[in-house]
């Protein structure tokens, strides 16, 4: 934990927040704190600075917070992921967290398995709390958006193309002839398929969005590899 996220219910003043829980477990055993530590800090959505230890119990510490500085700024990116496996999407939603992706859309695929819709991993608190990992351990503070889209086609044809104005789209598909770009200076949308790729039939659909198919080469990578791959490739602004 570089950063301690803190959200309203943390505070009970203008400058003061209570942390129990992961948080004051981290900063007991981890950081071995005491009163008069200072920390990293940030309000969720909002600015960063430092906590000053105040007051420690066994199952409460009490911060004097400080909040100066800007959350660093968010990738232009619009991540379009076909739902990985759950024993993958915890990883990978952490990694979207940590590069500063903010708009994240999971949807079906014809190789996403039904089960994979069922994972506990999809509460609202579940993907709160990963999101949360994500940005402490990149000291950011501005939270990401997941939208969920069980229907392929519908979300495709009655959604997809308005998200995509504006960007420069691509879906990433092995064995397509042109290269996946670098270095964007603007806003961009990004299309990964399930493991074994979209379909040819999916792959055709996004084209007719107005995605472009790129590829990374000839190595086939897993999702929770080719995510950060990827969006390193395209920005620099995360590496």
């Amino acid at each position: 934990m570089n950063l301690a996220l803190l959200f309203d219910e943390d505070f009970i003043d203008t400058d003061r927040a209570l942390l129990r829980g992961r948080r004051f477990d981290h900063l007991k055993t981890v950081l071995k704190a005491g009163t008069g530590h200072q920390l990293p800090v940030g309000r969720v959505n909002g600015a960063m600075g430092y906590g000053e230890v105040l007051r420690l119990t066994d199952t409460e510490v009490e911060l004097q917070v400080s909040l100066e500085q800007p959350a660093p700024t968010p990738l232009p990116l619009t991540l379009i992921l076909a739902m990985p496996r759950p024993k993958m999407f915890r990883r990978t939603l952490q990694t979207c967290a940590s590069l500063g992706v903010k708009d994240i859309w999971l949807i079906n695929s014809y190789k996403v398995e039904k089960s994979f819709w069922q994972t506990p991993w999809l509460s609202e608190q579940n993907l709160l709390d990963n999101l949360t990992l994500g940005l402490e351990q990149a000291k950011d503070t501005l939270m990401p958006q997941v939208h969920i889209r069980k229907l392929f086609k519908p979300f495709v044809e009655d959604e997809l193309p308005a998200l995509l104005a504006g960007k420069r789209a691509l879906v990433a598909h092995p064995g397509t002839a042109i290269p996946c770009p670098t270095h964007l200076n603007h806003p961009a949308a990004l299309c990964i398929g399930p493991e074994g790729g979209f379909t040819d039939y999916e792959v055709g659909k996004l084209e007719e969005a107005g995605c472009q198919s790129v590829h990374l080469g000839p190595r086939i990578l897993r999702v929770e590899t080719a995510v950060p791959v990827l969006v390193s490739r395209l920005f620099d602004a995360c590496l």
